[in-house]
């Protein structure tokens, strides 16, 4: 196929697909239109009158501005032969884009992907819910890892009272004496931390059990039917009421109650007075309420570090549920929706493939129609329409040139013997002038246009 023939065909193409562009772009810009008026009511609030217009505004400008920028694009871009203009334009192109991305394809994707937004927002939200109640319910029962301790402690001092009390295993004088009083007080002061601490574990698992609770509601309208909306403002309300029970939580923690008791078995210790019958029986009393007195120190201090480990551990941070519009929860979770985002810029900016497409068909037909001759230029109508010009014009110059001569009466022959005659007779001859010529008719002159 020569280079002419193809771009004639190309250009061919080209006019018979006129029709199919402009319908094209109209469907893109109307569909362009529809999202972008979900999306918009979306995040309108207000008399209910008032947002369906503002809306409709909204989208039919969005529509027209789509549908009118590309016509231009698709214009003028295949017309630019210049690499300076073809840049200029392109440059245009790649600004108007990135404004339709921003007035429109952001609302698309709310109205494709909005609900499916909130939801995920509504997922991780309770994630986080679900974290922080697991948090707050560790350290609340971080106390209880003292426990055994406390009741090791509370058994050995019971034992040695009881020890002292029937053999005197401390002493060496059975019966009930100052030795056997001091014991029997440290076991019940452990006893007592003992109590507290298992009345806490009560009061936890009652407030983790509502927190669970809570959790199982806010699951079931993340994953529930229905609309979205309706479903998220239950689910704040369960937020809120979570957010006191994981607070209720922290403030039970009996870690500091545990260190300010293991403070006061060392400050606050009295040692009775020795009250045996001897001297040396008081000896060995003192001698031995000193030993307790060392062995109550060593366990305030080792149960006051593990309180304060307890309450050093980092207690769960404020979370407030914010609620978000669709496409406020595209935006913040876009990475979760990215073939939504796709199909809502492809809506908008597809039609710059078809200005692509056009630039190169007619980078194409400019390229065949480089050193071709007119004559190779010329189909076989234009051939038709020069052989009827030709013709018109032909016939106005016969009509012109005898419109003269019939116009002037005929003379007779004489002969005549001047040899000068011959060229006054010439001059007699009608002259084709501009008084003469008939102009062209309006038919004739369209035909003559290229």
């Amino acid at each position: 196929m020569s280079n002419a023939s193809s771009a004639r065909r190309l250009r061919d193409h080209i006019s018979s697909l006129n029709t199919m562009t402009r319908f094209v772009l109209a469907t893109l810009a109307l569909a362009s239109g529809v999202y972008t008026y979900l999306g918009v009511r979306s995040l309108l609030d207000g008399d209910a009158g008032l947002v369906f217009f503002a809306a409709i505004v909204y989208s039919a400008a969005v529509s027209v501005g789509i549908y009118g920028f590309w016509t231009y694009m698709i214009r003028f871009m295949p017309e630019m032969r210049d690499a300076v203009s073809r840049v200029t334009l392109f440059v245009i192109m790649g600004v108007g884009s990135l404004m339709i991305v921003a007035m429109s394809s952001w609302l698309n994707a709310a109205a494709l992907a909005g609900s499916a937004a909130i939801e995920q927002h509504l997922a991780t939200t309770q994630e986080g819910y679900t974290a922080d109640l697991d948090q707050a319910h560790s350290n609340a029962l971080a106390a209880l890892s003292l426990l055994p301790d406390i009741q090791r402690a509370a058994e050995r001092f019971g034992r040695l009272a009881e020890e002292e009390r029937n053999s005197g295993a401390l002493t060496g004088a059975s019966g009930t004496g100052s030795v056997v009083q001091l014991l029997t007080q440290m076991s019940a002061q452990m006893r007592e931390l003992e109590r507290t601490i298992q009345g806490n574990r009560e009061t936890v698992r009652e407030l983790f059990e509502e927190g669970q609770a809570h959790l199982a509601t806010m699951r079931g309208l993340v994953s529930g039917a229905g609309p979205v909306a309706p479903r998220a403002d239950s689910f704040g309300e369960e937020a809120v009421a979570l957010s006191g029970v994981i607070a209720a939580l922290e403030q039970t923690s009996i870690a500091p109650s545990v260190a300010r008791a293991a403070q006061d078995l060392s400050a606050g210790f009295i040692a009775p007075v020795a009250d045996g019958r001897s001297a040396d029986l008081m000896g060995r009393q003192d001698q031995v309420m000193a030993t307790i007195r060392e062995s109550v120190a060593a366990q305030s201090a080792a149960l006051s570090e593990a309180a304060a480990e307890i309450m050093a551990q980092p207690r769960v941070s404020e979370r407030r549920y914010v609620p978000l519009s669709a496409a406020e929860a595209v935006l913040k979770y876009a990475a979760s929706f990215m073939p939504s985002w796709a199909g809502a810029i492809s809506i908008d900016l597809l039609p710059g493939v078809l200005v692509a497409i056009m630039a190169v068909v007619h980078a194409t037909i400019r390229r065949n129609e480089e050193g071709l001759h007119d004559a190779e230029r010329m189909t076989a109508a234009d051939l038709l329409r020069s052989w009827e010009l030709h013709e018109a014009i032909a016939q106005r110059r016969q009509a012109a040139t005898l419109a003269p001569a019939e116009a002037t009466p005929a003379q007779p022959d004489l002969p005549s013997t001047n040899p000068s005659s011959a060229p006054a007779a010439a001059e007699h001859r009608p002259v084709a002038t501009a008084e003469n010529v008939t102009p062209l008719s309006l038919g004739d002159r369209k035909r003559l246009d290229p």
